[in-house]
């Protein structure tokens, strides 16, 4: 038996809680917009990531979360796009835990969501390589804009505070398992 989290009544309270009226249009084409301008910024620190993506260009993802979905179309530059309406879709990746609160802790436990996948093969492949391999380098933008020292320094205190996070999280579900174990005699 799975033991319950203690802040499984959280969670319980935002399934209560009716949905929010859904977003204007013009703030999701504007974050889609961003998010795709973020994603081609990390891309083109990675040759050797655009090149893999350029050979899959024009093929369609669509990456979906409960509600929400974004349609990706790989340009012949290796990069990102956002797939014109009514696109036809090559794959498919949703993601499957529905709950942000489990997203988030899943996340700072290190561990990858659970999807599912319909598609094409070699699409996936290569985007999964991509989510193995291609990594944010936060420290080198943040010192192109308050210089090497003041950039490192703000690094090395995001990281300390992941791990710290880390360590707290997978603490916690270590210490419910051995817990559960306990009551298991």
């Amino acid at each position: 038996m799975k033991p319950r989290s203690p802040f499984s009544w959280l969670h319980e309270l935002t399934q209560r809680l009716p949905r929010p009226p859904a977003a204007p249009d013009w703030l999701v084409q504007g974050v889609q917009h961003r998010l795709v301008l973020w994603v081609n910024h990390v891309l083109m620190q990675e040759p050797q990531a655009m090149q893999r993506l350029a050979r899959q260009r024009g093929r369609v993802a669509r990456v979906q979360w409960r509600g929400f979905f974004m349609a990706l179309q790989v340009t012949p530059a290796g990069l990102l796009d956002l797939a014109p309406m009514g696109a036809v879709v090559d794959l498919r990746v949703e993601l499957t835990q529905a709950s942000p609160f489990g997203l988030a802790r899943e996340a700072l436990a290190g561990e990858r969501p659970a999807i599912r996948i319909e598609g094409d093969v070699q699409l996936a492949s290569d985007i999964q390589w991509l989510a193995e391999n291609l990594r944010w380098d936060v420290e080198e933008d943040l010192a192109r804009m308050v210089g090497d020292a003041p950039a490192h320094a703000i690094a090395s205190a995001a990281r300390r505070v992941h791990v710290a996070l880390r360590r707290f999280v997978g603490g916690r579900g270590r210490a419910s398992a051995s817990t559960a174990g306990h009551g298991a005699a």
